[in-house]
């Protein structure tokens, strides 16, 4: 399955399902919904309000035009005309195999089949399908439209073609697919929560710690570190020099010391459930479930962000689904031959709900931040990719003049216009025009100069032959061109 997925189902649309919802239709695909519940509707699109809300934040690259989302009144409608399918419903074996065995039985031959479930068996969920070899398990975490992490479990009769197509859609969609080797129970994270969430109950039972305490033992320490390197990494570290070797003959000894109660479970009865329920009201009682959201999404955002900055961890996984969204979003010039008689249309954009400032209309700052991604677009249609940059070349911005001209509301659609206004073997000139696709107006212009450097030197240096070739070949139709009057000028001197 190498073509990409552009339509999929949902079967659930709870907490897990409306979270696939929203990282589905965010990333241009189509979705049909499947669930009973007379509140799915509601909640799914309150998840979709958050989730958008939170992208806007997570990535300055150009979201897809998002999905079309349909709810429908059975699973055999929802999943007929799809190449891909999600099973988000209750954590029933019975109930699980019952609705899998509905969608074997509707779905095309072709299509995927993946379940949300956190510690079924595939092997067990696909027993009975006619067509077992193209199901597994697709385990996500909450927030689905956030964290990428998506465990694969194939099942003994999954085929491994399914399971690497599987990969490849989550890929599409950003997210980080992990194949488990084997299948097991609770498949590789929900063991590793499942020990902590043990020895929680113990430490929360004996009135050892509260579940605010718990809690920030987690997230102000080594919940930090499992952030960017997990566990291993992090005791590797913590081994010096000496690495993991080191750490594991120092602390080796302590598992044979009455520390932990891993085999042990409290009895989960109702005196130590109230004691929970009073303990987290207590904690964080004051917050919605829809503003804890908010404030857990912002959070993530801000952590990614900064793990991108390094490309590292989640960072490295948003990093490379931004360039994917980069590449769509200037596929249409990149991919033909544009007129050179006209400007360059190289790319569309809309303002996002955290590009306002206190005036309500676009900051300043995005207007540099849309030109720089038109500037990307040139780079790329003339040749300026990674192949490129991994000679040890690429092309730096040196001047920037931008002129602001109308305001921009929240929400509203850009487009940009790009002339070529000269060029030798080092530099080129361009000017962007800023255009709000409705109305044609003139909304911002910026004229920027860039220069041709060896990265490796730090020197500038001529154009690699593709490049300096096609600015020839754009240069051709752009000469033609009037040159704006306001080119090559910079701010006035103010009348007296």
């Amino acid at each position: 399955m190498s073509k990409e997925i552009e339509k999929a189902a949902l079967i659930g649309g709870g907490v897990i399902g409306g979270g696939w919802a929203a990282r589905l239709l965010l990333n241009g695909i189509d979705v049909n919904v499947y669930d009973p519940s007379e509140t799915a509707e509601r909640t799914l699109n309150e998840m979709l309000a958050n989730a958008k809300r939170a992208y806007s934040k997570l990535t300055m690259a150009p979201l897809l035009k998002p999905g079309k989302l349909v709810f429908l009144d059975s699973i055999e409608k929802a999943v007929q005309d799809v190449a891909f399918v999600q099973e988000s419903a209750p954590e029933r074996l019975e109930l699980k195999r019952s609705i899998l065995n509905q969608i074997d039985q509707y779905a095309p031959e072709t299509g995927l089949i993946c379940s949300s479930t956190s510690g079924l068996k595939p092997s067990a969920l696909q027993s009975e399908m006619k067509h077992p070899e193209r199901f597994m398990v697709g385990h996500p975490f909450n927030p689905v439209y956030l964290l990428p992490l998506v465990e694969i479990c194939g099942g003994e009769n999954t085929s491994a073609e399914s399971k690497q197509s599987a990969a490849n859609f989550y890929r599409q969609i950003g997210m980080k697919p992990l194949i488990l080797r084997k299948e097991i129970d609770a498949f590789i994270a929900d063991r590793l929560l499942e020990a902590v969430w043990r020895e929680g109950l113990w430490l929360i039972r004996d009135d050892v710690a509260t579940t605010e305490e718990l809690d920030d033992a987690i997230r102000f320490g080594f919940g930090l570190r499992w952030a960017q390197m997990g566990l291993f990494e992090t005791y590797r570290v913590a081994g010096g020099e000496a690495g993991m070797r080191h750490f594991i003959s120092q602390f080796g000894p302590t598992l044979s010391l009455p520390w932990t109660k891993l085999m042990d479970v409290p009895e989960l009865n109702e005196e130590l459930i109230e004691k929970i329920v009073a303990q987290s009201d207590a904690q964080s009682g004051m917050h919605s479930i829809r503003e804890l959201e908010r404030i857990r999404d912002d959070n993530l955002v801000a952590i990614m962000q900064g793990l991108k900055l390094h490309d590292w961890g989640a960072g490295a996984v948003l990093k490379e689904y931004e360039e994917r969204l980069y590449k769509k979003a200037h596929s249409g010039v990149v991919s033909s031959e544009p007129d050179f008689s006209k400007p360059l249309s190289l790319h569309e954009s809309k303002v996002q709900p955290d590009w306002l400032d206190y005036n309500g209309h676009m900051t300043e700052s995005r207007y540099l931040q849309v030109f720089g991604d038109a500037t990307d677009a040139l780079l790329n249609f003339i040749g300026m990719d990674e192949t490129y940059r991994k000679q040890g070349f690429s092309v730096y911005t040196v001047e920037t003049h931008i002129r602001h001209l109308l305001e921009v509301a929240g929400g509203e659609p850009l487009s940009v216009k790009t002339q070529l206004l000269g060029f030798d073997e080092k530099r080129f000139r361009i000017v962007h025009k800023l255009i709000h696709v409705s109305s044609g107006d003139v909304l911002a212009t910026g004229e920027h100069m860039l220069l041709s450097v060896n990265t490796n030197e730090g020197k500038a240096c001529p154009f690699g032959k593709i490049l300096y070739e096609k600015l020839e070949k754009i240069w051709q139709g752009h000469q033609n061109l009037d040159v704006p009057d306001y080119a090559g000028k910079g701010i006035r001197r103010l009348e007296q």
